[in-house]
């Protein structure tokens, strides 16, 4: 009885040498009972004497072979298929030695055979069915028993009948906590519907699913389908959530720490893997000969974009990558991961460089010592309602910079411009989205001058996207927090949409867009359906476990200044044309003069010194004539914009 108390105890220990005897006191009674097969067809009495005499090395060769197979190492209580084999391996290496042994002995004069061939083949028979047999058995009878306290335990369900979710099955058993039952298999393979999988039984995952979660009273599903779409996933996941079932995911095989998956990489899926879309497929190859023995600047490298944008080039190598911000902590940040990650970067082709973007003498002093030839332009304020009580620092960084940045392109010959642009540059209504158009007209414009005139050979190439997953301003990492702290949730407006991407998705198209590009264009990308706010707020409260209303609320707190109910991707005059990537359209937009544009901007730059926001706003309205402000102070500016003469703003300046 205290032995199978040990067997089935799940946190005892049996130790392995009495596994050891127990297995070879079985190959004994295997051993006996081949010879006791073999005289039933008559053999004499010398026979028995002589065969029960060689018992000890028959031991011996058999505690030999378990031993090396580590057949007693193994948990006896989670017997697979694979111990199956383990034994059948085993006891046919002991049948060879032991014929070796045979012949050896009988090699020598006036020498018998030690074993008869039929009772070694019966006895090898035995042996296998014993070693196996005792292990299922206590397999069975430790289900049994469990089974009685079913209504104790955790009940989980596995999505996936192949061999990830067989040993996803094993892993929650043996690493899990003492409450985990399996109890379900959900697989689509229609040759595995009504199948048993050691004991638990396997249903259609897109007809059973509801149905049988909520019969068996499952609490987690563990995806451990490799090959499921992720348009498959998120449906799996958004009906669990439906019924308040947690949901892990289990990493890919070559993840597996040494080969071996464990209970703790069976991770609770998050937000982003609901909004997550298929992997794109670069053109690689192009981009490789873009960028090889080039030299690339990335700008805003600290920033959530911009860090990203330097993970995907140090995978192409280029002759330098400069890693631009004036972050002091962010660089230091990505210094250390790149350091960590890719040790021999920082030694060969990549540099730290702390500057801000909107100072023209270390900007020349970059381009002078380093010469870029390709400008991945992320650095910019983007927090919509900062920027509309600081428009003056909208103009500063996201104009000035932009056009400090452009200008030292051209000068010092670099070969492409590709700024990262954004959804709220369209039909702007805050001030941040008005500052990225205005940076956009003037890199468009400047390129159409300059393939006129000869004036430069840099192609300048926008990229336009929406709100990207995880970065410092998004509002997942908001309400995470929020709900960490036990809510409530703040959400602007109940019909509030944004568009939502990954932020390597994003990096992956800017650098796609920007291969693409011939000078000129504004990439929009394909940013999948629009998303509502309150239901993203709604997923990530079930996805934590909580209960909304119960244990967590959502509060409604206004319209920010400057804030859209609706984003756009392109102008209400504006239109797309098809590029070969699926993804990325290249969006029709109107044409401007440079020199006006130019002569506009730089007085718009001069309007900074008069820290005035409403003549700041005013001039910004003037330049893009589809600002029109929501829930703002600037409102008042839209009906009526009136501007002080060339005389009236020098004497601002200079009073």
């Amino acid at each position: 009885m205290k032995f199978l108390q040990l067997l089935f105890a799940k946190s005892s220990q049996v130790p392995r040498w009495f596994i050891l005897l127990f297995d070879l006191g079985l190959c004994a009674l295997a051993y006996i009972l081949a010879i006791v097969t073999r005289l039933s067809f008559g053999t004499g009495s010398d026979f028995l004497f002589e065969s029960l005499s060689a018992i000890p090395i028959i031991l011996l060769v058999k505690g030999i072979s378990i031993s090396y197979f580590r057949l007693h190492n193994f948990v006896l209580r989670h017997t697979s298929v694979q111990d199956a084999f383990r034994i059948f391996y085993a006891m046919s290496i002991s049948l060879a030695l032991l014929f070796l042994v045979d012949a050896i002995h009988n090699y020598f004069p006036e020498s018998n055979h030690l074993f008869p061939v039929s009772v070694l083949l019966l006895d090898f028979v035995f042996s296998v069915f014993f070693l196996a047999g005792f292990r299922v058995f206590i397999k069975l009878v430790y289900i049994r028993i469990n089974s009685y306290s079913d209504y104790k335990r955790e009940h989980f369900a596995i999505l996936g009948a192949g061999t990830s979710g067989l040993t996803t099955k094993r892993k929650l058993e043996q690493e899990g906590t003492e409450g985990i039952k399996v109890v379900a298999f959900f697989d689509e393979n229609e040759g595995n519907q009504q199948k048993i999988l050691e004991g638990v039984s396997i249903y259609h995952s897109h007809l059973d699913l509801e149905s049988v979660l909520q019969r068996l009273k499952v609490k987690q599903l563990v995806i451990a389908d490799p090959t499921i779409s992720i348009a498959k996933k998120q449906d799996i996941i958004e009906r669990c959530l439906n019924l308040n079932v947690t949901v892990r995911t289990v990493p890919p095989v070559e993840k597996w720490i040494n080969g071996e998956l464990s209970f703790k990489q069976m991770k609770h899926v998050k937000i982003e893997d609901l909004i997550e879309r298929d992997i794109i497929q670069l053109n690689k190859n192009n981009i490789s000969d873009q960028v090889n023995n080039k030299v690339v600047l990335v700008t805003g490298a600290g920033g959530s974009i911009g860090s990203e944008m330097v993970r995907q080039l140090l995978k192409f190598r280029p002759k330098k990558l400069l890693c631009l911000d004036c972050s002091e902590i962010k660089l230091y940040e990505l210094d250390a991961e790149i350091r960590e990650l890719h040790p021999s970067a920082m030694n060969t082709f990549c540099e730290i460089i702390i500057a801000d973007i909107t100072s023209s003498p270390r900007m020349a002093r970059v381009f002078e010592h380093f010469h870029p030839d390709i400008i991945y332009h992320a650095a910019a304020y983007k927090h919509v309602p900062l920027m509309e009580d600081n428009p003056g620092e909208a103009i500063r960084v996201n104009v000035s910079g932009t056009k400090i940045l452009a200008e030292m392109a051209v000068n010092y010959g670099a070969e492409r411009f590709v700024m990262i642009s954004t959804d709220k540059a369209v039909n702007p209504t805050n001030v941040m989205g008005a500052s990225k158009r205005i940076a956009e007209i003037y890199v468009q414009s400047m390129y159409e001058h300059n393939s006129k005139t000869g004036a430069g050979k840099t192609k300048f190439i926008t990229t336009r996207f929406g709100n990207v997953l995880g970065s410092s301003g998004s509002v997942i990492p908001k309400f995470r927090k929020q709900i960490e702290e036990g809510g409530p949730i703040t959400v602007t407006h109940p019909d509030i949409t944004r568009y939502f991407m990954t932020i390597p998705e994003a990096c992956q198209l800017v650098l796609e867009a920007g291969n693409m590009g011939n000078g000129g264009e504004i990439y929009v990308f394909d940013m999948g359906k629009s998303t509502k706010i309150v239901d993203l707020a709604k997923k990530m409260v079930k996805l934590s476990g909580m209960s909304l209303g119960k244990d967590i609320q959502i509060v409604y707190t206004g319209l920010r200044p400057g804030e859209k109910i609706f984003e756009e991707l392109l102008n209400d005059g504006e239109n797309t044309l098809p590029t070969h990537h699926s993804k990325i359209m290249i969006g029709k937009v109107r044409t401007y003069d440079f020199k006006e544009v130019r002569q506009a901007i730089i007085e718009l730059i001069e309007l900074y010194n008069t820290q005035d926001n409403m003549l700041i706003v005013a001039k910004m309205k003037n330049l893009v004539p589809e600002f029109v402000s929501k829930n703002s102070i600037f409102e008042s500016l839209d009906n009526d914009v009136t501007l002080p003469n060339t005389k009236d703003i020098e004497r601002m300046l200079f009073q």
